[in-house]
């Protein structure tokens, strides 16, 4: 039992940490253990109270997310040596774990996951029934057509493992103090915080919310609505059972994906969970708007079994010797859910030295990994990988309380459904995010969803099969994808991208602020420029757009996922430079419409007394006119790379601007065209995607973006000096370009890449995006590969759905750009298109 020490024990600390969970202590372990001194957790009653003590402890390997892997697989390394290192035994049990396919699609499923298992470490295979009914002999096998199995999966005693970090953490010298309630947060001019408990007041550097259901409560303090909603999570534990204490070893975990339960061994019974249909669960509503009642700590809910009849159903048929069992115990306790499931980790926009670490759904295997992780930040300026999925900043203003509620419903609702590439969910949508032009184009196609905007994906012609229709194939859009594509290499087209989110940037220190903040030089005025921000490591930490409009005076475009991502780097950057700069985020402010193809030049002269020839209007230049009487800023830039100008302007003006657009290009044959058209247009012409191709787990280098790259520039530019280090040692790998022999399935990225070599067939790298290319029709994707597999002509293999199909590198591009094709016609070569 834990001794409480209810005393603050200093008055400053470079780091508070509020919230003892196991995610919480983790983080003051990994501190402490790092060398930071004066790290304090504060806990509002004892160590594990809120989700931790009552989990069901559950740790895999297993994770959909790319780097999330990573994650895991720290977490379990770290529980392994965790009890040697603190001499506190942490009950960590590894027999393996298995999710079971009982469907086709499943094991269509399983092989999408595996093609990503082959560049990570973890081990994971596919494995026959005959070898599930091997490592667990009491299934019911009628069913089962499959297992994805991890070897190094588990559970651990969720107690014991936080009273190990927290040994862990005092040894290191962190100081965990409870029970000490906070009750305030003051924010402070030079960005350090005052931390107000009953027994006083702490001066902290930075504060870092691990509170768990109780984290909304501590974000409202400084007025953030964190969008968390706890959500009632139930388990069974059996009495003995004969069969299962006759075993020699125990059972793995397994999970029914089908039955969309967990199912572990416990002593000589059985643990068993369910996630009940988002129409069945519960959420505690109450708690979002009146807050979590005083003095709740270690209390449960009441059990309903009657909510779960239908799951215990499913484990008595997959697992049959469940009938004769007695239910011990049931557990009926909160969970944390955000509206993906993810947690929030990172810092936040808009409030300095404030991060967060919340939202955990899993926070047993997350704890491990994300203390480190977030310590590593902390202490290095810039993340260790890549966790964009994570960003806090993900979600703002648009999250509203009732879109938290219908999203976490329908994430835990959903949480073993089958996951297909391009994933569409549907509850809380549309939000209020939605740009002028929804309610006009909502009927004509399918819509994606990206940070609360709704987005044409692909448009119907009367004939095409409708709606969203998911496949690890190629499905409904493939066909009217590539009309679309046809529509903008052959006539014109129109996209709203009025999901780019948008900064304005002003004052007398802008120059200078862009200069140190890009890679690239800072254009001049009425001229655009693609602007790398990278991390002190020298990793891509942003791609955007920046256009000088007047002297001084700049519009920033990046990404919609990277918006406050992108927006919370500049502003530390200001904060830090002290430079005298405004920033404005204009992003639900302004409309995008985005004109391209072989006639945008045509079908825009109509509108505007604005000479928008060639010799007038240059590719990579901007202007303000007025198109229909309609005010524009103009950019000469299209992501299709065809000739093509990206509109900015007011979003009330979408509708009659897109209307005036449509009608004046009546005889040049426009039509609209979506996202998916769009990402086969960039990638026949090789453009790189921010969150794909670079990231902060890329070096500009490697991407093949030295273009953008100004290394001999004035400005000592964050990451420079490490990049000349990086050029100087050589690259390791190389981002290629490659085409593939497939059937009826597209890389998509993240798929492993194999090699033929002299002694076996090994991984040696990753694809980053994939897609068909309308133009070769054939597939096409980018990769990382080693250097000295990097020569055009090589020959690869990249796995899809279970095979491994051949692919060349190719000389990037496969289609050149409008405004190559016209300078190599000016020069009287005839280009490829």
């Amino acid at each position: 039992k834990e001794i409480s020490s209810p005393s603050l024990g200093k008055d400053r600390a470079d780091t508070v940490i509020i919230g003892g969970g196991c995610v919480g202590v983790s983080l003051a372990y990994h501190l402490a253990k790092a060398g930071l001194k004066d790290v304090v957790l504060l806990e509002k009653s004892e160590l594990t109270a809120g989700s931790t003590w009552h989990a069901a402890g559950l740790t895999t390997y297993f994770h959909p997310g790319i780097n999330l892997k990573k994650i895991h697989a720290y977490s379990i390394k770290l529980y392994e040596k965790l009890e040697e290192e603190t001499g506190q035994p942490v009950g960590f049990h590894q027999p393996g774990s298995i999710r079971i396919a009982s469907t086709p699609t499943r094991v269509d499923e399983f092989k999408y996951q595996m093609t990503r298992a082959g560049w990570h470490p973890t081990e994971q295979y596919l494995i026959t029934p005959e070898k599930v009914q091997e490592l667990f002999p009491l299934l019911n096998m009628d069913k089962v057509l499959a297992g994805l199995y991890n070897p190094g999966d588990g559970h651990i005693d969720p107690y014991s493992l936080t009273m190990a970090l927290a040994a862990g953490a005092r040894k290191y010298g962190a100081q965990l103090n409870f029970p000490v309630q906070v009750t305030n947060l003051n924010s402070r001019s030079d960005g350090t915080w005052e931390v107000e408990t009953p027994l006083g007041i702490i001066q902290a550097k930075r504060i870092v919310n691990t509170a768990g259901f109780w984290a909304r409560d501590i974000g409202k303090m400084i007025g953030l609505q964190h969008p968390l909603i706890p959500v009632h999570h139930q388990y069974v534990v059996t009495s003995t059972i004969p069969e299962v204490k006759a075993l020699k070893s125990e059972l793995p975990v397994i999970r029914d994906l089908e039955g969309s339960y967990y199912l572990r061994q416990e002593r000589d019974g059985l643990l068993f969970g369910p996630y009940e249909s988002e129409e069945k669960m519960k959420l505690q509503d109450s708690w979002v708007t009146n807050g979590v009642p005083p003095g709740f700590g270690k209390e449960l809910f009441e059990s309903d079994l009657d909510r779960i009849m239908e799951h215990i159903e499913a484990a008595m048929e997959m697992v049959p010797v469940l009938r004769k069992a007695d239910i011990v115990n049931t557990i009926a306790g909160p969970i944390t859910y955000s509206p993906d499931i993810l947690p929030m980790v990172g810092p936040h926009q808009g409030v300095r030295n404030y991060w967060v670490a919340i939202g955990f759904g899993y926070g047993i295997i997350h704890a491990g990994g994300i203390g480190k992780y977030l310590s590593d930040w902390i202490l290095e300026g810039e993340p260790p990988f890549d966790l964009i999925e994570v960003d806090p900043n993900r979600y703002g203003k648009w999250t509203t309380t009732e879109y938290t509620a219908a999203k976490a419903r329908e994430s835990y609702g959903f949480n073993n459904i089958v996951g297909y590439p391009k994933e569409e969910r549907f509850a809380g949508r549309p939000t209020e995010r939605t740009s002028g032009l929804y309610d006009l184009l909502k009927s004509k196609c399918s819509m994606g969803f990206h940070s609360g905007w709704e987005q044409p994906h692909w448009f119907y012609k009367p004939g095409d099969e409708t709606g969203y229709k998911p496949s690890f194939r190629r499905t409904n859009w493939f066909d009217p994808v590539g009309r679309e594509y046809k529509q903008v290499m052959e006539k014109v087209g129109v996209i709203d991208l009025s999901p780019f989110g948008k900064f304005k940037v002003k004052g007398t220190d802008s120059v200078k602020l862009l200069d140190h903040l890009f890679a690239n030089v800072v254009p001049k005025v009425g001229s655009t420029n693609i602007s790398h921000m990278l991390t002190p490591r020298g990793k891509v930490y942003a791609e955007l757009t920046v256009s000088q409009l007047y002297p001084g005076e700049f519009m920033l475009i990046t990404g919609s996922g990277s918006e406050l991502h992108d927006l919370r780097w500049i502003e530390e950057k200001v904060t830090r430079g002290g430079y005298k700069v405004e920033i404005e985020n204009v992003t639900d402010k302004m409309g995008v419409l985005s004109v391209a193809g072989p006639y945008a030049r045509q079908v825009l002269q109509k509108l505007t007394n604005e000479d928008l020839s060639d010799g007038s209007f240059k590719f990579l230049q901007c202007r303000h006119l007025k198109l229909s009487n309609i005010a524009v800023t103009a950019i000469r830039i299209s992501y299709t790379g065809e000739l093509g100008w990206e509109l900015y302007h007011r979003k009330e003006d979408s509708v009659p601007l897109y209307t005036a657009i449509m009608e004046a290009g009546q005889k040049e044959g426009i039509d609209d065209f979506g996202i998916y058209a769009l990402n086969a247009l960039r990638l026949e012409k090789g453009f790189r995607a921010w969150g794909a191709e670079m990231n902060c787990d890329t070096n500009p280098l490697e991407a093949g973006l030295e273009y953008f790259v100004k290394l001999n520039k004035a400005a000592d530019f964050t990451g420079k000096q490490a990049l000349k280090q990086i050029k100087e040692e050589g690259l390791k790998r190389r981002l290629v370009y490659l085409t593939l022999e497939t059937d009826n399935v597209d890389p998509e990225g993240n798929e492993s890449v194999w090699h033929n070599g002299k002694a076996r067939t090994i991984v040696i790298g990753n694809t980053t995006s994939g897609c068909f290319s309308y133009g070769a029709q054939q597939s096409l994707a980018f990769a990382y590969v080693p250097m000295e597999l990097s020569k055009v002509g090589q020959k690869l293999e990249v796995e899809l759905l279970g095979k491994n199909y051949p692919a060349t590198i190719i000389q990037e591009p496969l289609v050149l750009t409008e405004p190559t094709r016209m300078r190599l016609q000016r020069k009287g070569e005839s280009p490829k298109i």
